[in-house]
């Protein structure tokens, strides 16, 4: 019995762990960087007018589908998440 709570216990910490890490603002950061550098030389890459510019739109579009939008998540759980 106390085996199956510690394994319960390091599982809910592993898995607090990996919620945390993943709505981290450290990991969408990096993840938004590298997302522009790497849009940017690929444009380069293909000649693309203005890349560094350009590479700015994908990116946004990441950090913008990362978003909580808590306004609409309340209205959308008010909505279609009934219990």
């Amino acid at each position: 019995m106390q085996k199956e709570l510690e394994f319960i216990n390091r599982r809910n910490r592993r898995v607090e762990a990996d919620k945390a890490w993943e709505t981290s603002i450290f990991r969408r950061s990096v993840i938004a960087i590298l997302t522009y550098f790497i849009v940017a030389i690929f444009l380069i890459m293909i000649n693309a007018p203005y890349p560094w510019l350009a590479a700015l739109v994908p990116t946004a579009g990441f950090v913008l589908s990362t978003m909580t939008l808590k306004f609409l998540k309340r209205v959308w759980l008010k909505r279609f998440y009934r219990r």
